[in-house]
């Protein structure tokens, strides 16, 4: 299955219906994308994803400052 979504100016996108549908995602819910070479795929992430993502929160700290936020504010 193929399905097309378009970015917007703040490079969001929306999960075209067929996609949600298949991998039944409701709002809220957490996605992962996987990149592996040129290939990415799009997935719902799952409670080992969460734990992974949230053990790595205290290692980043070094990001967190004024300075950073300003310079990432608009990607």
């Amino acid at each position: 299955m193929q399905q097309l979504s378009k970015l917007t100016s703040k490079f969001q996108a929306t999960i075209p219906l067929a996609i949600r549908r298949k991998l039944g995602l409701k709002p809220g819910d957490a996605v992962v994308f996987e990149i592996e070479n040129d290939v990415i795929t799009v997935r719902r992430a799952t409670a080992l994803d969460r734990e992974y993502a949230k053990s790595l929160e205290g290692t980043l700290t070094e990001w967190l400052s004024k300075e950073d936020e300003e310079a990432y504010r608009g990607l």
